[in-house]
């Protein structure tokens, strides 16, 4: 049986990168996809996967937006099963005196609240239904320090947090509540988001010494997601060829 097969997963910032790749794979794995994204890319995500699939347009600092979201799923599916709080934006690398309140705001929106708003939205229905998977995307650079980026360490320490705190709130209410932690992960360039491979030859601070790639992300998702990962919750998992080891 596939990992997924009946299951109904939200996944935000679908449109590119490690989203789009999590939409496909879920699907792969038998799940009905809702992919949410700003971009606008999210409807050719939901188009690629087919009848098993429907876009939303959701900006996940808008609690509105987010109840939208939710709401879709519930009202095209029944449903949810998993939530795969993905969305998230990196900021300038620059030093902490030069960032500024517009950017730390931006950055605590939709890598902090996005994540709080889409629990707080899907864990009613998740409750209804039994049970469920929440994944949210936090970051090496929520474990240990990233020179540059300060604002944006600071948000994804957050949602480790906010991952084991709600993790502890739902244990014996059939709700798990996971995070990956990527490294430095390869999502592509403007002109090419989708599938193009990193440049050859170069070397990253990191054990491995390469880019994460957004399949390899993906994976570690579709693990926390389905019932492979049963008895696992609170866990902030390192996907990051190392860096958090040393």
């Amino acid at each position: 049986m596939k990992r997924l097969e009946g299951k109904v997963a939200v996944v935000t910032g679908a449109g590119s990168g490690i989203g789009r790749s999590s939409a496909f794979l879920f699907a792969d794995e038998g799940a009905r996809v809702v992919c949410a994204d700003v971009s606008g890319r999210e409807n050719l995500t939901a188009a690629s996967i087919g009848d098993a699939a429907v876009a939303v347009r959701v900006d996940v600092a808008n609690g509105d937006d987010v109840k939208r979201m939710i709401a879709t799923a519930v009202e095209t599916y029944g449903r949810i099963d998993v939530l795969f709080n993905n969305a998230g934006i990196t900021g300038a690398v620059e030093p902490f005196l030069e960032t500024t309140e517009q950017s730390f705001d931006q950055l605590m929106a939709v890598n902090v609240k996005g994540v709080f708003l889409g629990m707080q939205a899907a864990i009613p229905v998740m409750l209804e239904a039994g049970g469920g998977s929440i994944v949210n995307t936090a970051s090496a650079g929520g474990l240990v320090g990233w020179k540059g980026l300060a604002a944006y360490a600071a948000t994804k320490g957050a949602v480790v947090q906010l991952t084991k705190s709600v993790a502890l709130d739902y244990a014996k209410r059939g709700i798990r509540v996971n995070a990956i932690c990527p490294g430095m992960t390869w999502t592509g360039t403007s002109n090419a988001p989708d599938d193009s491979l990193p440049p050859e030859g170069v070397r990253l601070p990191q054990p491995m010494a390469r880019f994460g790639l957004p399949g390899e992300l993906a994976n570690a998702a579709l693990f926390l997601a389905s019932d492979e990962s049963s008895f696992v919750t609170g866990v902030a998992l390192p996907v990051d060829g190392g860096y958090v080891a040393r």
